[in-house]
């Protein structure tokens, strides 16, 4: 692709390729924004996951065609990930179709074994999550959520707004 010689070809072109491939995803990234990487919901979270692997393999690439054809798809799903994001916010009914529902897992020091079972989450699942928000009470949780992007959130305190809750669906 650059040089004659096997290794030295190899050298370069993994540098060359993967330089010019990563400075492309920031570009791309300055265009479309943060949100390119973020795991808001579960179609992020996999356009991210394959713009790592499209990534790679453009640095692994051994001719241009294929080169060219990881940067065209990662812009492609940029670009599909972008439009994703303007319908989801001019359409509920799109964003349902797209987004997963946030689950209650807990409330008031109250597990909901239905829900967990539901959403495969454990009682240890939810402990561990408990220990990590330093809480040292159940009595102190109001509400643990399986947010969408497959986080667990804990809320405790004395009360909690109902428009934390909002959207969060209850078994």
């Amino acid at each position: 692709m650059f040089f004659e010689t096997e290794p030295l070809d190899t050298i370069l072109r993994a540098f060359i390729l993967s330089g010019i491939a990563v400075c492309w995803v920031v570009f791309m990234v300055r265009i479309v924004g943060l949100r390119a990487f973020s795991k808001m919901t579960a179609f992020d979270f996999v356009v991210t996951v394959a713009i790592g692997s499209l990534l790679a393999g453009a640095g692994q690439a051994t001719s241009w065609t294929g080169f060219l054809q990881a940067i065209l798809s990662i812009t492609a799903l940029l670009a599909v990930q972008y439009l994703v994001a303007r319908l989801r916010r001019g359409s509920d009914r799109f964003q349902t179709v797209v987004q997963n529902e946030p689950v209650l897992l807990m409330t008031d020091g109250e597990f909901h074994t239905e829900a967990m079972d539901i959403t495969r989450v454990t009682r240890d699942d939810v402990i561990a999550k408990l220990r990590e928000a330093n809480v040292l009470d159940l009595s102190q949780v109001r509400a643990v959520v399986l947010e969408t992007t497959g986080d667990i959130s804990v809320l405790h305190g004395e009360t909690i707004k109902a428009p934390l809750l909002e959207g969060v669906r209850r078994h």
